[in-house]
């Protein structure tokens, strides 16, 4: 099974570096334009985030196709820091908080950082279920997403912000379904065959 992993085109909030999770931002024209430049790989299914950066990328990307939505794939909510960037945030005791925490904290106000990579992961896991083998799956998700399925499932193993990629981008991978309880990964993972 080929399953492509496809960020999101860029947003304003993208483009000043915001933390936008819950926020239901579309792309800005730039962003749409980048989408345009990219030659992206072909599916039998697609799959998107529900939030409308997501959709409106899927359909630019595969216009006129069918999409699903994946509503565990929808963003994190940050909270207090929802919609700022560094320089906004950098004197606030909190932000100052959660970086020493090496982003492992709950963000003040929003999701916890574990609770939401459990949910992408289990998503993912429930979506790969209803699929065949020999489909072709891209998934038009965040960035966030992206990086908790990876975190878990690929092998060799890899730090999540490790996993970061630039909007419009990804990873193309090859899932070796089987035992998803094995915690080390040899019954059950994704390998990067190729960036997006």
């Amino acid at each position: 099974m080929i399953i492509n992993f496809i960020r999101h085109g860029m947003t304003e909030g993208n483009k000043s570096k915001k933390y936008i999770g819950i926020t239901d931002e579309v792309l800005c024209d730039e962003g749409i334009h980048e989408l345009k430049k990219i030659k992206y790989p072909d599916c039998s299914i697609l799959v998107s985030s529900p939030m409308k950066r997501c959709k409106q990328t899927a359909e630019i990307i595969y216009p006129g196709k069918n999409y699903r939505i994946c509503e565990e794939f929808r963003e994190c909510s940050f909270g207090i820091f929802e919609g700022k960037n560094y320089t906004e945030l950098s004197d606030t005791p909190e932000y100052q908080k959660w970086i020493e925490s090496n982003g492992k904290d709950r963000f003040p106000g929003g999701d916890d950082p574990f609770e939401f990579r459990r949910r992408c992961t289990e998503g993912f896991i429930k979506l790969i279920d209803s699929c065949q083998d020999d489909e072709v799956i891209s998934l038009v998700v965040h960035g966030g997403v992206i990086m908790s399925v990876m975190e878990t499932l690929a092998f060799p193993g890899k730090d999540f912000y490790e996993w970061h990629v630039s909007n419009g981008h990804g990873y193309v991978t090859r899932f070796y379904k089987g035992k998803f309880a094995d915690k080390n990964k040899k019954n059950c993972h994704l390998t990067v065959i190729s960036m997006i």
